[in-house]
């Protein structure tokens, strides 16, 4: 696999890309991120709460202003947002790790490395996340025209029992597969990275890119697993975030120190 350099300040060390890790210890990931969910839980399932009453409020906004046409690019736009509203997750696995206290005040007003990055960050992966959205609105007219979207009662007919609708089903997964993998790859360490380190958004992003692309078969196994939990998430209402969140963001913490943070 080729390697893609890692753009870094001339003050921070260099980072080994390719930590050659079994697709198996992504599992480990997902248990590390268990053992910080119950130790101290209810600051944990509070955070979780709090994303799903966001997550809430923003679905029944979709309802009430007659935009539930875009729900389901918006339930996926919701992955490319979510390692920034991990940062408090984040926070207590790296306090945890370090015999620190933590409460939900830390977790909730975090004073991170890049606080002003995290922010870019976080402005620049929300763009992407309307983009992906537009997108696919864009890709829905391009197959049916102007037909007005016949609401989620009747999006299911539509789409598998007509041939327009399966090539858009095949056409949008590819759109939306590409804009899935890029939004992975930019933000699986740099949030993180920007937690911990004083370094800039791009590098962080820059250097999440390579750390992926680097470790592809481990990483490709972390987001098989993430998107399976959110799938069981979206299963139950949301419901499931307010346990599933807090999980694989605790998770995504020791990810990123399996992969970035011994070279730093």
């Amino acid at each position: 696999m080729t390697t893609i350099p890692a753009v870094a300040p001339p003050s921070a060390p260099a980072v080994d890309l390719n930590r050659r890790l079994k697709p198996g210890v992504a599992f480990g990931w997902l248990a590390a991120g268990w053992r910080d969910f119950i130790a101290s839980p209810l600051q944990s399932l509070a955070y979780g709460f709090i994303v799903f009453v966001i997550s809430l409020a923003i679905i029944g906004g979709l309802f009430a202003f007659g935009l539930d046409y875009i729900l389901f690019p918006a339930l996926a736009g919701f992955m490319v947002v979510g390692p920034v509203l991990a940062v408090g997750l984040y926070e207590k696995s790296r306090r945890l790790a370090a015999g620190e206290s933590i409460s939900l005040a830390r977790m909730i007003f975090v004073k991170p490395a890049s606080a002003g990055q995290i922010l870019f960050a976080g402005v620049l992966l929300c763009l992407l996340m309307l983009l992906w959205m537009r997108s696919a609105v864009i890709i829905y007219a391009l197959f049916f025209g102007l037909r007005p979207f016949p609401g989620l009662d009747h999006v299911a007919p539509m789409l598998f029992a007509t041939p327009i609708g399966w090539a858009m089903l095949v056409v949008g997964g590819a759109v939306g597969g590409l804009f899935a993998a890029f939004s992975f790859a930019i933000s699986a360490f740099s949030i993180p990275m920007l937690l911990s380190r004083r370094v800039d958004s791009f590098t962080a992003m820059g250097t999440s890119m390579a750390l992926v692309w680097n470790n592809l078969p481990v990483m490709l196994t972390w987001a098989a697993i993430v998107l399976a939990l959110f799938l069981v998430s979206v299963a139950t209402g949301l419901i499931g975030l307010i346990v599933v969140f807090p999980v694989l963001g605790h998770g995504a913490w020791h990810a990123y120190r399996a992969i970035a943070q011994p070279a730093e």
